[in-house]
């Protein structure tokens, strides 16, 4: 087997959370072309369906939506159950969903702290621990969650202290896990990114802070979704089979310096 053809994904099934745009779409896509069938899990069915849609034309994949709470502890099982269930297995686990928010830590409620965390944080654990189980049992698999570049650095001007710490604990809790089953034929790893020109942040009102994020990137840009397809790829396929643990920061070198 040639190095190229470890990257291929054919008869491989993952699911990617907050698939239906931006970054999880993104990843979503890149799988498919790569060859894997891909359940497209958002909160939004309507977004979902779409998304699902779109990335089935473009790449001659199955797809099918799934409109799924991940902070609901109850639903990661059931996503793997139904995942399994419609498309025969499931072999990589993308948990992408995930959430920003910008306030001083002096007027942080413990309501934003709290919803910050059961998203970014907790809805990980609970898909990582439902996917790692099925994993366990049927001959191995790869879950890779989205941190972020957060995770290693505090990012200025903005004040972001909970989604900071969320996204540290997504990294350090992706560690443990890949740790624990090391052994065990189910890998673990982060994919953070930097700042990525995703709709969000390409809003009329982040102008001022986007010229200040390029300004101090090396590359002097936003990256684009798409820029971290490949690493997605890699990470899902046998091409990274000596990679666990890892926390891969896609960030156009902001973390360098």
């Amino acid at each position: 087997m040639t190095v190229m053809d470890k990257f291929k994904l054919d008869g491989k099934v993952a699911y990617v959370t907050g698939a239906a745009q931006g970054i999880g779409e993104a990843l979503a896509t890149g799988l498919a072309e790569a060859g894997a069938d891909v359940a497209i899990v958002d909160i939004n069915q309507e977004k979902a369906e779409a998304a699902a849609k779109r990335i089935a034309e473009a790449t001659g994949r199955k797809t099918k939506a799934y409109a799924v709470d991940v902070t609901d502890p109850e639903n990661a099982g059931k996503l793997v159950d139904q995942v399994v269930a419609d498309f025969g297995g499931l072999h990589a686990a993308f948990h992408n969903a995930g959430m920003a928010h910008n306030v001083p830590a002096e007027d942080l409620s413990v309501e934003d702290w709290h919803k910050m965390i059961n998203l970014n944080m907790h809805a990980v654990f609970y898909g990582t621990q439902a996917a790692g189980r099925y994993m366990l049992e049927n001959g191995g698999g790869s879950i890779v969650n989205t941190g972020s570049m957060s995770a290693s650095i505090v990012n200025v001007p903005q004040p972001q202290i909970h989604y900071n710490t969320s996204k540290a604990g997504v990294v350090h809790m992706s560690k443990s896990f890949a740790v624990e089953w090391a052994t065990r034929g189910v890998r673990v790893n982060t994919i953070s990114p930097g700042y990525i020109a995703t709709e969000l942040l390409q809003s009329a009102e982040l102008a001022p802070l986007r010229e200040e994020w390029e300004s101090v990137t090396p590359q002097r840009r936003l990256g684009q979704a798409e820029e971290l397809a490949g690493i997605a790829v890699y990470l899902a396929s046998d091409a990274s089979t000596f990679a666990t643990g890892s926390d891969f920061i896609v960030d156009g070198g902001y973390t360098a310096v």
